[in-house]
């Protein structure tokens, strides 16, 4: 039998209003960087920081845009695990990111922290303690 072939990587994809602003929030205030847009006028930009990807889709113009937290209570849209959450925490406060919740310790053993994008979408950050 054959062995099944390994998953190597995953990203999340997450609906924006607005993808080249939404990109720049991610560069600008998160550290991720990108290499380019898709399409005229641009619509996707996939941003990456540390070897992961956030697919950034532009929604069309009027489209609902409803954040996991609207949906079930404290839920995100995207999680990451990191080696020392507090530097992570610090840099993303020096840059002006939007902190949603600040870091502590959660019940299930976890440092964390969450920011909000642009477009309303809670990102979490959490090290494993």
């Amino acid at each position: 039998m054959a062995q099944a072939s390994k998953l190597i990587g995953s990203a999340p994809v997450l609906l924006v209003v607005d993808v080249v602003k939404a990109a720049n929030y991610y560069r600008d205030q998160l550290g991720f960087s990108y290499d380019r847009f898709w399409n005229e006028p641009p619509d996707f930009c996939m941003v990456k920081r540390d070897g992961f990807i956030v697919m950034l889709a532009q929604a069309h113009p009027g489209a609902p845009l409803t954040p996991h937290w609207k949906v079930v209570h404290h839920m995100w849209n995207a999680y990451f695990w990191c080696e020392d959450a507090e530097a992570l925490h610090a840099e993303f406060v020096k840059r002006g990111a939007k902190i949603d919740y600040g870091l502590g310790i959660k019940p299930y053993g976890i440092k964390e922290f969450g920011i909000q994008d642009l477009d309303g979408h809670d990102i979490a950050f959490g090290q494993r303690i």
